[in-house]
């Protein structure tokens, strides 16, 4: 008679230290995201599963992960989900009871989700992409989900943009443009400076399910930057692009301040204590570095600055 296999996991490891996260990444899914009287977008997502490890475990069960994973979205392929934050949250729950000796379960999902959009002058019609950002933390006291994207825009830098403003001044006063022509000119025109592509990130996470839509979430983020940009763009639309954007020249903080402020205007029934994380990605197109602006903060805060 076979005798049964050991459970090296469960044995006490030579060093006795506890780890915040162990487990699996780079899991991939169909997840079908339904909507109302259409047809569900199938999504390929990638998840992340993490759960704490005592000191005195070797080992998290891996193949235990992986089981309850394939489950539940298994489940979410046959039957389609309005929110997928909630995917992550039953298999975090589920993760939880599963392992007696955790006390917090993760799971993380990422996909990119296609968007129909309409090109700004041409009004032909074209795709936007955003990545969906998905999660769930389970523990004793509860779950939190939070539900998300990035999305990919264009930036124009002010500062660059007032340097060539004042040279633009100085040619036009030489030429003998009077005073008043020159601003109205300024006014009307903006002038040059170094753009960039952007990519904005906006998450709000809560006790349960937040109470954001992921349109509007991505809505928010698009609008946040300098210019919106399109997959397809004639001539007109590109016309339509760089003016646009060098009339809202933004500087990475300006995006995130316009972030948090779309978020208090688009979501008055978000709670105060849900939490909304913002940040801002530039490419720089005249640095071989970026630049980076970021704010995590309870929504009932941002409306309390907004207010002042």
């Amino acid at each position: 008679m076979d005798e049964q296999l050991p459970d090296v996991q469960a044995s006490e490891p030579d060093v006795t230290v506890g780890l915040n996260r162990v487990g699996v990444t780079g899991v991939k899914k169909l997840v079908e995201l339904a909507r109302p009287d259409k047809r569900p977008i199938v999504l390929t997502a990638e998840f992340e599963v993490l759960v704490d490890l005592p000191s005195w475990r070797k080992g998290a069960d891996m193949s235990r992960n992986m089981e309850v994973v394939d489950e539940i979205l298994e489940d979410a392929v046959s039957e389609p989900t309005y929110r997928v934050e909630d995917v992550c949250g039953e298999a975090a729950e589920r993760l939880l009871d599963k392992h007696d000796y955790t006390s917090k379960a993760e799971v993380k999902m990422e996909a990119e989700y296609m968007i129909k959009d309409r090109t700004p002058e041409s009004d032909r019609p074209t795709q936007a992409t955003a990545d969906i950002i998905a999660s769930a933390t389970a523990t004793e006291e509860g779950t939190r989900e939070e539900i998300g994207a990035r999305v990919t825009g264009m930036t124009v830098c002010p500062c660059s943009q007032g340097m060539m403003g004042q040279t633009a001044r100085e040619k036009l006063q030489e030429l003998g443009v009077g005073e008043e022509e020159v601003r109205e000119f300024l006014r009307e025109v903006p002038q040059a400076g170094h753009s960039q592509r952007g990519h904005a990130t906006l998450t709000v996470e809560r006790e349960g399910a937040p109470e954001a839509d992921l349109t509007d979430i991505i809505e928010v983020a698009r609008d946040s930057m300098s210019a919106r940009i399109y997959n397809l763009a004639k001539r007109p639309d590109e016309d339509h692009m760089t003016f646009e954007a060098h009339a809202n020249a933004k500087f990475v903080e300006d995006c995130v301040r316009d972030m948090a402020e779309g978020v208090v205007s688009e979501f008055p029934d978000l709670p105060d204590d849900a939490v909304v994380t913002m940040k801002q990605s530039n490419d720089e197109s005249i640095h071989q570095h970026n630049a980076h602006a970021e704010r995590v903060a309870e929504v009932g805060q941002l409306r309390e600055e907004l207010s002042d």
